[in-house]
Parts: C-alpha cells; sequence; structure tokens
C-alpha cells in the first residue's frame, strides 16, 4: 500500500525533479502548503501573503523506498540551513519544511535532522517540522515542469546541479540514471 510524504525546499520544479527519479516513487505533485490561505495560487504564494512554501507530495511505495531514506534525498537535494532562500528563491515560500502525515513520520524527520547536526555535516538545521493540514495542488503548468522544460533558464542553472548531487551521494536509492 502507498504512503505519501511532503517536502519543501526551494522551488517545486527543483524538488520535483529529484524526486521523480527516486525509485519507489509512485508519483510527485507539486503544489502549496503549511500557511492560512485557502485555495492559493502560484501568484499569491510568490507574493507571500499566503503563509504557504511551495512543496511536493510524494507518492511512494515503502517495500521499494522508507521514509527515511525519502528524507536523506530530501536533506541531499537543498540546503536545510538557510531559511526562507534556496539559491536565486527568496521568501517564505522557498522555506526548508518538512510536513508529517503522521506521529511515525515527525519523529523520523526530528530523528534525522538530529542525526545531521550530530554528524557535523550542518552546524544548525532550520527545516520546520510540522503536521500537514492541508496540500493544495498547483496548477497543471507546473507540474512536471523540468521534464517539460528542461530547456528553460532557470531550470538548466537551477535543477542539474541539485541532480548531480543526488545521483553522487545516493545512486542506490534512484529508479534510473540521471539525465545530464
Amino acid at each position: 500500500m502507498s504512503e505519501t510524504a511532503t517536502f519543501g525546499g526551494g522551488c517545486f520544479w527543483c524538488v520535483e525533479a529529484a524526486f521523480e527519479r527516486v525509485r519507489g516513487v509512485e508519483s510527485v505533485v507539486s503544489g502549496y502548503a503549511g500557511g492560512d490561505a485557502a485555495d492559493p495560487t502560484y501568484e499569491a504564494v510568490c507574493n507571500g501573503t499566503t503563509g504557504h512554501a511551495e512543496v511536493v507530495q510524494v507518492t511512494y511505495d515503502p517495500e521499494e523506498i522508507t521514509y527515511a531514506d525519502l528524507l536523506e534525498v530530501f536533506f541531499t537535494i537543498h540546503d536545510p540551513e538557510t531559511a526562507n532562500r534556496q539559491g536565486p528563491d527568496v521568501g517564505s515560500q522557498y522555506r526548508s519544511i518538512v510536513l508529517t502525515h503522521d506521529e511515525a513520520q515527525r519523529e523520523a524527520a526530528e530523528s534525522s535532522v538530529a542525526e545531521l547536526e550530530a554528524g557535523g555535516e550542518y552546524d544548525e538545521i532550520v527545516t520546520e517540522i510540522v503536521p500537514l493540514e492541508t496540500f493544495w495542488r498547483a496548477e497543471d503548468h507546473h507540474q512536471d515542469y523540468f521534464a517539460k522544460h528542461p530547456d528553460k533558464p532557470y531550470c538548466r542553472m537551477q535543477i542539474p546541479p541539485k541532480l548531480e548531487k543526488l545521483e553522487a551521494e545516493h545512486r542506490d536509492k534512484l529508479a534510473r540514471r540521471v539525465e545530464e
């Protein structure tokens, strides 16, 4: 039976492109969560008036990939030490956030953060860990954005380095080789 995880680590196009390559991942949907506005739009989220972050909702097969493995991927593909910014994207909508679906996910996320900080790779992780209240699916043109628009300047500049790092550090978790 499939399970669901929700993560935000900057622009959802970047996060989506990475998770789509992970084995056991059945679908990745870009959207918004973590705020208080109902039925947010991309424009409203980008204006910073909704409190929402750009996130992805990952449906996965726990027999193929664990939630802990997904957390490892998540912390690899973004900077969890920078508040409200990832690369050129600035604002609370780009914050690092794990939206948990149950107590086990909350415990796993907190444990992952503690292990990363104790391991010395990070000094202070600012990733929010909060219960998911509502996930709002982003507009259709944001779904599978990198797959549809690999030659757009933003995609060419921002996404390949994340995919290269993912492949270098988590080749064992990939469903297929990341295209170059």
